[in-house]
Parts: C-alpha cells; structure tokens; sequence
C-alpha cells in the first residue's frame, strides 16, 4: 500500500513514514498543504494521512480539493482536534475516517488495512488464491496449511499481487507499493524479490507476462 503523510510536525512526520515502511508500506511525507495539493493532483495513492493544522493550506482545504476533482482516494484525518464539530467538519469535507492523536501505531494500521479492504470490496481481511493465505493483520502467510517466512519487501510484493488476483502489474505499480520517495531502487529489485518468492511458494501460482508483469493465480492459458 502507498500511503502519502501529509503532516508539518517534523518529528511526528519522520517517525509515521519510518514506522509504516518498517510495516511494508511504500510511505510518503509532505509537510504542508500546499505540496500536499500538487502531489495529490500528479501522483496516485492507496491513502492519505491528513493532518488538519497545515501551513499554506489547511487540511480542509486539501480534502476539498481533492474530492472536488472527483478523486476517491481514502483519507484518514490524523490529527489533535478532538472535538466534535472538528470531526463532523472532517468527515462532511469527505474524509474516511478520523483518528485523534495521540494514537497507537496498531489502530492506525488496522484503519488502514479496513480502507484497503473497502475500496477492494473485500469483506475478509485474508487474503487467498489457491491454497495460499495471507493474513495483512498478523502478517501471517500460509501455504497448504504450513507457515512461510517472508521479508517485508517480499511480504508486500506478495501481498500486492493478491489484492488482485489475476490481474497483470507491472513492475513500475509493484515499484511504487514497494518504494517510497529518496528509497533506492534496484533496476532489477522486482524479479529478485519473485525469485526468492517462487523458491518459498512454489512455481504454479506467481506467473510473470513477458513484456508486461505479473500476475497471482493459476496459469493463465497461453
């Protein structure tokens, strides 16, 4: 999942992005709405963390812009504003959910993990193809009943091609939920990270499309 921060206090901001890429999460901070703005409008997103006190650009201002171009991306608002007429104005503007500092990292990720789960359509949290079960919660991944051990990079990789089974992604979209700005990518860091996968899943369910990408599932007739 790439997840954009958009968040002025600079130790706040720096210690989400770090603890959401310890969780796999192909993390981005902004530091005001203004940058927020011109982000949102060129580059794509799995969801947005919205602090509401920005410089520039209140975080309001951001939401309803974003919805005004009909952009349905999730956003959490993340923010100190408790009270309630704060939290009916964000939810109004459009925003997701709305989750007050301080907050524990673990109810942040299950907010996340549930937006993944609605704009997928999904009502099981596990993720499955074939025999295969991957759990985004306990980080758990099963194959035939018996427990493998991922990376985080390969976690997420695996993880991606399970949301949407079937479907082909390139390796520029499995770069984009692997990697976040300033993180070095390797020209050939995505079949790496399929090779060490087929060699703990076995070679029947990721299949790679000449030219195009890979894909989870059963192979696809030629």
């Amino acid at each position: 999942m790439r997840v954009l921060i958009v968040e002025d206090d600079g130790m706040i901001g720096e210690s989400l992005r770090e603890a959401l890429r310890g969780q796999g999460f192909a993390a981005d901070w902004v530091r005001d709405g203004r940058a927020a703005d011109a982000v949102l409008a060129s580059e794509r997103f799995d969801a947005v963390l919205l602090d509401l006190g920005l410089p520039h650009k209140s975080g309001l201002q951001v939401l309803t812009a974003l919805r005004a171009r009909g952009d349905a991306t999730p956003v959490i608002v993340v923010t100190a504003r408790d009270a309630l007429s704060d939290k009916v104005a964000g939810l109004d503007a459009g925003a997701d959910d709305y989750l007050v500092k301080p907050f524990e990292l673990d109810e942040l990720l299950a907010r996340l993990r549930a937006q993944g789960r609605r704009v997928a359509g999904r009502a099981n949290p596990v993720l499955a193809v074939l025999d295969l079960r991957l759990d985004p919660a306990t980080r758990e991944v099963t194959r035939g009943g018996r427990p493998v051990l991922l990376s985080a990079r390969e976690f997420a990789l695996l993880q991606a091609l399970l949301e949407r089974p079937g479907a082909i992604l390139s390796r520029a979209q499995l770069e984009d939920r692997l990697y976040g700005w300033g993180e070095e990518v390797e020209s050939n860091a995505i079949s790496v990270y399929m090779h060490q996968l087929r060699r703990k899943l076995g070679d029947d369910l990721l299949h790679t499309v000449r030219g195009l990408g890979y894909y989870a599932g059963p192979a696809k007739d030629a």
